[in-house]
């Protein structure tokens, strides 16, 4: 399953390093500053004051925009996946048309699929899942291939086969959406280096003026790794505290129970 280059980092990690990164810059800007100021202490403060605010406009937009592309895509998965599950109970339901040896294996697969799509919201494991989906959904078009073939001109076969092929298509959706569709590293980038800019200009400015360490600050800082950390855990479908919720999925096994 492809990852992106950030995945290495477990959320934690990501906390701490932009923690790091940030406070670094800040310092480095803070030392530049006052060494300039030792040396010249010609430049002013409210030429740097207008810099400090045009980069700081910038950032916070790269902040915004990036926080509504991973927003926008957190909700396209939540969205993917009970559009899924209304597919998979629909098959479900249409399987009930069928007679009784196929609409047992259908039903009986149709169950193992639900499991799987539960199982991996616990272990995140991504490629399992899609390897037995993949194994379960040949085992159900040889299914309708068999009864399409047995009775060609049924509007009840016809109904589950498109209820079926439905319900395919939307899982390659759900993949392409919630594996495949993460914020670009070049944006992860754009983002970092404009931020630790910014934080190296407050540090800059800082120094001119011989400003002591402030708390702001350090609570400027963690506000800024909080928002990064929240825009990443968006972003990683199969790790964090925001998670797709499977409830719709959950629903269908219970309604399901008394079929066993």
């Amino acid at each position: 399953m492809r990852t992106e280059p950030l995945d290495v980092l477990p959320l934690w990690a990501f906390f701490v390093g932009t923690l790091l990164l940030a406070a670094a810059a800040i310092e480095g800007g803070l030392r530049l500053g006052r060494y300039r100021r030792r040396m010249s202490g010609m430049e002013k403060e409210q030429t740097i004051g207008t810099i400090v605010g045009a980069t700081m406009g910038l950032l916070a937009f790269m902040l915004a925009f990036t926080f509504g592309l991973a927003a926008t895509r957190f909700d396209a998965r939540r969205k993917a996946a009970v559009d899924e599950a209304n597919a998979v109970g629909t098959t479900y339901l249409r399987a009930g048309l069928l007679d009784d040896a196929p609409r047992s294996e259908v039903r009986a697969l149709l169950r193992r699929y639900v499991d799987g799509r539960l199982r991996v919201s616990e272990t995140g494991d991504v490629d399992a899942m899609l390897a037995e989906s993949a194994d379960i959904h040949r085992r159900l078009w040889a299914q309708a291939e068999n009864v399409g073939r047995g009775d060609p001109h049924s509007i009840t076969v016809g109904l589950f086969i498109e209820s079926l092929n439905e319900m395919i298509d939307l899982q390659a959706s759900r993949i392409l959406i919630a594996v495949q569709s993460r914020v670009p590293i070049v944006l992860w980038l754009i983002l970092y280096l404009t931020a630790l800019l910014s934080m190296s200009e407050i540090g800059y400015q800082a120094g001119l003026s011989d400003s002591r360490r402030s708390p702001a600050t350090f609570a400027m800082i963690v506000c800024f790794s909080l928002i990064l950390l929240l825009i990443a855990d968006l972003d990683r479908p199969r790790e964090g505290f925001v998670r797709v919720n499977q409830s719709a999925f959950q629903d269908l096994r219970d309604s399901w129970a008394s079929d066993r």
